[in-house]
């Protein structure tokens, strides 16, 4: 019987396989180029090509695949096969190092923006050689970015690179002026914990709104829901637990570092958490997370929802996106150290964070944002959509005494001048883990909370790390020029408390209060929707940020401020047609036939029994007659209001239209039909309710 260690990464084109496979010159040259960026010569692209084609035809790959990010939030990929035809009739098995590195796919048909015209059709896809090849099927697949025949990037993956390329330059210049000469980059990583619903396949094909919109539209509140705290960290079902066994197998022959898995609170949903690995990598690993569940659900019989909101009264599902950077020699830069220099660099890198989260908090709010998430930011069950930092007690004093140039309770009585008298070694888990917010430090990384289940982390990734590397860049610009650098370094990060501790709080997020005193005393932004924040992606301070980093042009960042607000739009509108069409054609004539049936109940009885006054049933008559009209008024109302929202003139005022009228509409309709279906017998119901739903996975 075979083990993890025996078939972990058996699908994938890594190090141990590249070693195995291309010569040592090859290999080495390779090598350079992954760990050093250098340029791929062609030569090396051949011989790469060659093994990486015997190994997959060896693992029973008939195809290649360009396997790319585009702008829709999923996966691209077009499949090729590796036959050539040879003169004597029968065909020969050939891939070339031009076609490992360069693709062709139409570029017309994917989201851009207006960065191309529908009749423009030539994009490219170009090899991601830091991210491994592997097989998925009967295809190679090969990581590859994407854009448009002029160059602009129409995928996440791009820009991506280009936030880790600048973070890793913009923090070598602080790690030089420590005197660290060996590190050659600085990388960021990631661990994405993924939440996720399951139910069953039948229950699911019952329900429109669930097949069309990921979500259920109706539904009233089930008599068990959450409230006993018993799913959380419970006893895994055997349906669950034979999904979950096939899921880890799918993921380790992939070499996806899948790691915990658990009950999480709300019924029916559950929790995967990676191994952190690089952010690109990580990036890559989570979409191929997430198209697999849903896969392996269905060999199961279940469907996988990634939905934020997929159930209204219970929990939503999020994405948390655990954040951190280190050098090539694997030191992690947001670690205290033992030593006061380690505890001085520390400290800059935690107070880069700071200056960047309080900067851009517009940034990483609208790189979360979409209208699933719009539903669960805010509701007790997330963060709210007010972004803070969470740095715990001992952290939180330690900047305090900095900032009042006073000593530090918890250790000798000195005054803390970096690098010159000892810090406290700060210990990991010295504080409790504040689940309420945004952006939480973890002993030794930042957890950004706030991304939903659905989600592509590269868009968060892309913003975190832009904005922290402005920050470094502005430090070293001016500790470069410094006479006195331990003098300029202490008046920099005292600086720093004292202007952006602001966005430092260590409460509840959840409290009211929190989010008036956030709003009204410390003025942080607080952008509930999508429709709110997406617009401020084109604010001066960000567009001069991001372009002057390389991360975007400015063509690419007004394509997707237009996109993202597009898909917003595109999303709620369907889910406002599915509510009119299933409240008028299913939703209505069941209440009408239960309401007429129980009428004539009522007439028989009378007619029988005059003296039977048959209070209640006359009473719940009348109660379904009134939702079935106050339903149709609703849903008239409901389509009125979506004629308008085609109206409109441009994305920005379709997606305000949204916001202030149709969701409003969509909440009102939803309250009668789902009072009406606790008064409707189950068996004239046309959908299966909340509790089939979220009880019927055994």
């Amino acid at each position: 019987m075979s083990t993890v260690s025996d078939y972990f990464g058996s699908l994938v084109f890594d190090d141990r396989v590249m070693r195995a496979n291309l010569p040592a010159d090859v290999y080495a040259s390779l090598r350079k180029t992954i760990d050093e960026g250098r340029e791929l010569d062609i030569s090396v692209a051949n011989a790469v090509a060659q093994a990486m084609k015997d190994w997959a035809v060896a693992h029973g790959a008939t195809h290649f695949t360009h396997w790319f990010q585009p702008l829709t939030g999923i996966t691209a990929e077009k499949h090729d096969s590796f036959i050539s035809p040879s003169p004597d009739g029968s065909v020969i098995m050939e891939f070339s190092g031009k076609e490992l590195i360069k693709g062709e796919p139409d570029a017309s048909s994917f989201p851009s923006g207006g960065l191309r015209a529908t009749f423009e059709a030539r994009g490219y896809t170009a090899w991601d050689p830091t991210s491994y090849a592997f097989i998925k099927g009967k295809s190679l697949c090969i990581p590859t970015a994407f854009c448009s025949y002029g160059g602009p990037a129409l995928d996440k993956k791009t820009p991506l690179l280009r936030s880790m390329e600048v973070l890793s330059k913009e923090a070598l210049r602080i790690l030089r002026l420590f005197g660290n000469e060996s590190a050659k980059r600085v990388v960021s990583s990631v661990g994405p914990e993924q939440e996720y619903f399951l139910i069953t396949r039948e229950m699911y094909e019952k329900r429109p709104d669930l097949r069309f919109t990921g979500r259920t539209l109706f539904g009233s509140k089930p008599p068990k829901g959450q409230e006993l705290d018993d799913h959380y960290f419970g006893v895994i079902k055997p349906g669950v637990e034979a999904f979950m066994a096939d899921l880890n197998d799918e993921l380790w022959k992939l070499g996806i570092l899948a790691k915990t898995e658990h009950n999480e609170v709300a019924p029916a949903q559950h929790e995967l958490a990676p191994i952190y690995t690089t952010t690109n990598i990580a990036t890559d690993h989570n979409q191929l997370t997430m198209e697999i569940m849903q896969k392996v659900a269905a060999r199961h019989g279940l469907v996988c929802l990634l939905h934020e909101k997929p159930f209204a009264g219970v929990n939503g599902s999020g994405k948390h996106n655990n954040w951190s950077i280190a050098t090539d020699g694997g030191q992690n830069l947001l670690s205290p150290g033992a030593t006061p220099y380690e505890n001085a660099q520390f400290l800059l890198f935690l107070c880069a964070v700071i200056k960047a989260v309080d900067d851009y908090q517009d940034l990483l709010r609208l790189s979360v944002a979409t209208a699933g998430n719009d539903h669960r930011l805010g509701a007790n069950e997330a963060p709210p959509a007010v972004i803070s930092i969470f740095l715990g007690d001992e952290l939180n004093a330690v900047l305090e005494a900095i900032e009042n140039d006073a000593p530090y309770a918890g250790t000798k009585k000195t005054q803390m001048k970096l690098g010159v008298d000892v810090l406290p070694k700060f210990n990991r888990d010295t504080t409790d883990r504040n689940r309420t917010s945004p952006f939480a430090f973890t002993g030794n990384k930042f957890e950004f909370r706030m991304l939903g289940s659905s989600n592509s982390i590269a868009c968060a990734n892309i913003m975190l790390n832009a904005a922290v590397a402005e920050s470094l860049r502005i430090y070293a610009d001016r500790l470069e020029k410094a006479e006195d650098f331990e003098t300029a370094l202490h008046e920099m990060i005292k600086k720093t408390i004292k202007d952006h501790k602001r966005i430092i709080f260590n409460g509840n997020g959840y409290d009211d209060a929190w989010i008036r005193e956030a709003t009204e005393e410390r003025g942080l932004l607080n952008y509930r929707t999508t429709a709110d924040c997406m617009p401020h992606l084109l604010d001066e301070k960000n567009v001069k940020m991001l372009t002057s980093l390389g991360v975007f042009t400015i063509e690419e960042m007004r394509s997707r401020r237009d996109i993202m607000l597009e898909n917003y739009c595109k999303s709620v509108v369907i889910e406002a047609n599915t509510m009119v069409d299933m409240a008028r054609t299913q939703i209505s004539p069941a209440i009408e036939a239960f309401a007429a049936d129980t009428a004539k109940s009522v007439a028989a009885k009378k007619a029988i029994a005059p003296e039977l006054g048959c209070r209640h049933e006359t009473g719940l008559v009348r109660t379904l007659t009134g939702l079935i009209d106050e339903i149709a008024d609703r849903t008239d109302e409901l389509e009125a209001a979506l004629l308008k929202v085609r109206d409109a003139e441009d994305i920005v005022e379709e997606s305000a239209l949204i916001r202030d009228n149709l969701l409003q509409l969509m909440g009102e309709l939803r309250v009668p039909c789902d009072k009406a279906e606790q008064l409707t017998a189950r068996s004239y119901w046309p959908y299966p309710t909340y509790s089939d739903l979220l009880f019927g996975v055994k």
